[in-house]
This record gives C-alpha cells, structure tokens and sequence, in this order.
C-alpha cells in the first residue's frame, strides 16, 4: 500500500459547533503519523482556487473548544457549479471541478477529508467517482445524513434550542401568550422534535407531520379550558401544512439547496391571533443555533470521528465516510450516506412519547 505523506482537509456547508475538534484529530492523528496537512480555506472555495494553510500541532492547539471553524466555510462553492466571482456567476455557473482535481494533484494530496452535510457530501460523492480519495466526516445541526445515527454539531444545536424553550416558558406564562419557537433543520424534524420534548412544548410542528390551522387552535383552546394560560408551539422551519405547503423566506440558486426556509412561525403567529383570540410572540431561533461551544457530547463524537477519518485513510478505505453507529464508530459507503435524508418517523417511538405526554402535532392523522 502506498505512504501516505500528505492529506489534505476542508468545512464545507453550514458552520456548527465541532468543527474544529474534527480538524485537530484529524491533524493530531496525521502528525503523530508524519503525515503532511493541508487544512483548504472556505470549503471547497479554497481546493478551486488553492488557498489553503498549513496545518501544524500549533495550528489545532486550544481549538477542541471553539465554534466555528479555524479553514472558514461555504455552502454555496461547489465546484460542479461554480457561481463565485471572477470564475462563474449565477447566470453563468461553471464547472470547474477539473480545476479542483488539478489543485489536488499539483500539490501531492495522497487522500481529502470533507467534513459536512449532504451537499458536501454529495460533491464528495462526484469527486469520488472522478477517481479522488476521499474520506467524508458528517456534519449539520439537522442531523438528517442517512447512514449514521448522529452527526455532529447537533447536540449542540439541540442544547441551545431547549435553553431557548426553557427562558420562553416563564415569559409566557407571566403575559398569558403563546410562544412560537421556530427552530432550524430545513426538510428533518429531529430539532424541533427532540427540543420540543425536552423543553415541555406543548405543540410541536415538523415537516413529517403536515400541520391543520383549526388543530393547532383546538389544542390551544383545550388548554385554556383546563386553565393553562399559555401555551409553547416548537415550530420547525421546514413545517408544512395538509397541502404540502411551506415558507420560503428566499430562493438561493447558488446554494447548494434551491431555497431558503425560514419564517413559519410568523404566520402561525398571525393564525393563533386570528383564530384564537390569543396574544403570540415569536422567536426565531436562526444561526444562534449553529454558533457557540460545542457540547462534551459534540466534543467527544467531532474527536472520535476525526480520528476514524484518519484511520480510514491509513487503511485505504477512500470513498467512505465515518458514521456512529449504536456506541461503535465504523464506516459506511458515502453515496449510502446522500442516497436520502433521515427523516422522523411519523409514527415512531419518539413522536409516540411526546403524544403520550400530551404533546399536540396540529395533525388531524396523528393526535
């Protein structure tokens, strides 16, 4: 098997809390291997146009704890379709995927590590097939990346939604209001979810379970009338009602998703007034969620899975990305990983519980 001198690494997508843990133990793993690092600068922005730094043991130190991450990302560089200036434009998108391979030749790359979510991913996935080596890390708040059980930056995001639903609890109930919580998560459920149950919402809205206006009021109502004076609605951006409709807040084309959602629990808002007679506030959540320190749990999963990427390299195993799975990390095809998102089961034991405490979805199939 060939010696690997030289690797290269880049964030791409949306930013999370972990980031930079996986950049330090892929680095620490690389250099305790003397194995060259290249760290590319603003996802796969710094591999097209070749920017990038050396990564160094001094380069990853005191960084396990940081948000963010130390290369810079971006969720609209894809090299298939490239939209940034002076190269391409969104008029005018380029391919210049051939010039990304190039860069990763000239500079005597043995292997990639991507860290991120099913974009990344799936650009890794075409670089794959182009012949590259590359070994993909899981990452997004949304935690909607098939083939693992977690990816990292979640829990993270998940800990700053519930602190979130804990402040609005006594709030609404000093003003007798209904809070809306609009959480992220796109088209996946699991924030708004998982959050809704741990901070006690008493409505949660997710885009598995389309929502009817006149359910969310009776859930309201039924409240008031066993003297509850407020209530909390957790409310994922991705929700939908019975007509498959959503909120866009904006299209995006150079962005690697076509549109951005955003905005949902202002008209529920506005429907809770209306039809509830009911005073309503709104907190949008928004990229609170995706900054700050990582949690031990982000901290620890980021390590683990940084270290793993290494490992696969070391043993050749390209074309894989790291993936949790039960306590045990192991390694899954990266196309297993895109081939769809992981949604919430409508009807599995999570939505099952938060209907046995006598949470509400707004469905009139799932009450």
């Amino acid at each position: 098997m060939k010696k690997i001198k030289r690797i290269g690494i880049l964030t791409a997508g949306g930013d999370c809390p972990g980031l930079n843990a996986v950049v330090r133990a892929v680095s620490k793993n690389a250099l305790r291997n003397d194995i060259e690092v290249l760290g590319f600068k603003n996802g796969f922005d710094g591999l097209v146009r070749n920017e990038y730094m050396n990564i160094d043991a001094a380069a990853v130190t005191g960084i396990l704890t940081r948000g963010g991450t130390i290369l810079g990302t971006s969720n609209i560089a894809n090299p298939f379709k490239y939209t940034l200036p002076p190269f391409g434009s969104p008029e005018e998108p380029k391919d210049l995927s051939k010039v990304a391979m190039h860069n990763f030749q000239i500079n005597n790359l043995d292997a990639l590590v991507t860290v991120g979510g099913d974009g990344t991913l799936s650009m890794s996935k075409q670089f794959v097939d182009l012949g590259v080596p590359i070994v993909g890390v899981p990452k997004t708040i949304d935690n909607d990346l098939s083939a693992t059980d977690q990816t990292f930056g979640f829990d993270s995001a998940l800990s700053i939604c519930t602190e979130a639903i804990d402040r609005l609890h006594t709030t609404a109930q000093s003003h007798h209001r209904v809070m809306i919580v609009e959480t992220m998560g796109r088209y996946a459920g699991w924030l708004a979810l998982r959050s809704g149950i741990a901070g006690g919402g008493d409505i949660i809205l997710i885009p598995e379970i389309p929502y009817n206006e006149d359910v969310i009021c009776e859930a309201i109502e039924n409240r008031k009338r066993r003297g509850k004076t407020f209530s909390i609605i957790v409310c994922s951006e991705g929700a939908r009602n019975e007509k498959g409709e959503m909120v866009i807040a904006k299209k995006v084309a150079e962005s690697t998703d076509a549109v951005r959602l955003g905005g949902v629990s202002n008209y529920i808002g506005s429907v809770v007034e209306e039809k509830c007679h009911t005073e309503a506030r709104v907190c949008i959540l928004g990229h609170v969620q995706r900054g700050g320190t990582p949690t031990a749990y982000d901290r620890l999963l980021s390590t683990r899975y940084g270290a793993k990427a290494l490992d696969l390299i070391l043993e050749g195993k390209h074309k894989h990305m790291v993936s949790l799975q039960g306590p045990q990390i192991k390694e899954v095809l990266i196309e297993d990983a895109v081939s769809k998102l992981k949604l919430v089961d409508p009807h599995g034991e999570e939505v099952q519980t938060a209907l046995r405490v006598g949470t509400s979805f707004g469905s009139t199939e799932i009450k």
